[in-house]
């Protein structure tokens, strides 16, 4: 949930630093409007975010929003960090009454200044004349829209928009507002206005109201970015992208991009609107990543968000016919897919991610790399060595006991035969003796008789 809920007890001891400010004020107030910055002294991430934040804060001054900026240091009060979420660093909320809207998007002052009106603004803004329909219109790219009066929809509608605000803007109108292009079937009704058309929600064929709203939030072609496609993964779409090279001129880049777009466009009615979403996106890196692939650019991708599978066309793309067939393959199951969620391909995601940081890491900085890998290999080294010692002195040791023993053993053993030997000879000179003296007592009686 987007709008999370909070607890305020304990912040008044606690300093912010306001922009515009010379000093700090007390931590964040829920009574009152606050973007708030989470860091982390040693984050290089909230480094570079700093310049950037700072321009938020000046700008939100001179508009004179009634959003303040601040920034807290996460790791000086860990309790109120773990308190509002804070799981990552630089984690940017607003905070509203008694909730927390986490910021996802774009690390730009635009977006960020962008998120915090909106969501700092009301839940449903209403749009009393047509004027002001067709103003708003022209603004926004996307615009949701829910026509009549108070029901059970527009209760819906209201739960949705206070969890979806962080993404998309949310208006309210009454059916004579409504340009007379626009048909409903029944009232009251949400609509969806984008790619130069409109859409009306159908609880039967689009199911929730919340997961129909989170799909056409996207126009239907798009600029991918690694914000972007992580976003996509809730649609769970099948996202047609095309990896190309921005700074590559050649006709070969640039046709691709042309073919998406005009399947985006001119063919969207072949396909189920709400299964398909298609744009490009510049370089493979993030691609690379997230298929745990190495890919030749310019290329056309597919990825199934509901399932994490991805697919690659068997043939080389130059027109609109290869892209609509690659699609057709993919939906008649002639094209292996590839990738998934399954117990192995999180296995190799781990040893993917491993791999990725340890070469990034050497990279960036060698000597950081050795370092942090090479201290704690020598420690683990020196352990195993210490207890392979071990065990060789112990075994060395029971050895030299079991010699010992055997030693004594073999002591006492010509110890008690040297005492056998004794004795017998002891036995032997008894017998001499008594012979020695039984024949003079013979003779004496012989000379008697």
């Amino acid at each position: 949930m987007s709008g999370d809920k909070f607890k305020s007890y304990g912040m008044e001891g606690l300093r912010t630093i306001y922009y515009g400010s010379s000093t700090g004020g007390p931590g964040p107030d829920p009574s009152q409007l606050v973007a708030e910055k989470f860091y982390a002294p040693w984050c290089a991430h909230c480094r570079r975010l700093e310049p950037v934040w700072n321009e938020v804060g000046l700008e939100m001054k001179r508009l004179r929003s009634p959003v303040k900026v601040g920034k807290m240091d996460a790791t000086s009060y860990t309790s109120i960090a773990s308190e509002f979420g804070v799981r990552g660093y630089p984690t940017i909320k607003l905070l509203k009454n008694d909730l927390a809207y986490n910021y996802r998007g774009p690390r730009t002052r635009d977006d960020i200044i962008e998120f915090a009106h909106r969501v700092s603004g009301a839940l449903i803004r209403p749009l009393p004349s047509q004027q002001m329909f067709e103003h708003v219109k022209k603004r926004h790219r996307v615009l949701f829209l829910y026509v009549g009066g108070e029901s059970p929809l527009k209760e819906k509608y209201i739960e949705v928009a206070s969890e979806l605000i962080v993404y998309t803007y949310f208006f309210s109108a009454s059916e004579e507002v409504i340009p007379k292009y626009v048909t409903l079937n029944e009232m009251p009704a949400v609509l969806v206005f984008k790619d130069e058309t409109y859409f009306v929600y159908d609880e039967y064929e689009d199911g929730d109201l919340k997961s129909w709203v989170n799909r056409e939030r996207f126009q239907n072609y798009l600029t991918v970015d690694g914000f972007t496609l992580y976003e996509l993964t809730d649609t769970g779409k099948l996202i047609v992208i095309a990896v190309i090279d921005g700074k590559n001129g050649t006709i070969e880049h640039t046709r691709l991009k042309e073919v998406i777009q005009e399947i985006a466009k001119d063919y969207r009615d072949r396909f189920r609107r709400r299964d398909f979403q298609f744009g490009h996106i510049d370089g493979s890196d993030y691609v690379n990543n997230l298929l745990m692939d190495e890919l030749s650019i310019p290329t056309v991708v597919a990825i199934n968000t509901s399932n994490h599978q991805y697919f690659l066309p068997t043939r080389h793309i130059e027109s609109t016919e290869d892209v609509m067939q690659f699609i057709s393959d993919i939906l008649d199951g002639t094209i292996e897919a590839r990738g998934g969620d399954g117990i192995l391909q999180r296995l190799k995601r781990i040893c993917y991610d491993v791999r990725t940081t340890v070469v990034s890491v050497f990279r960036s900085s060698p000597f950081l790399g050795c370092f942090l890998f090479g201290l704690p290999l020598g420690v683990i080294s020196i352990m195993c060595y210490g207890i392979y010692t071990a065990d060789t002195d112990g075994a060395y040791t029971e050895e030299r006991i079991e010699v010992s023993k055997r030693e004594t053993e073999s002591i006492d053993t010509r110890e008690e035969s040297n005492e056998e030997e004794k004795k017998e000879e002891n036995s032997e000179n008894s017998l001499v003796l008594s012979d020695a003296e039984q024949e003079p007592k013979d003779i004496l009686e012989k000379k008697n008789d």
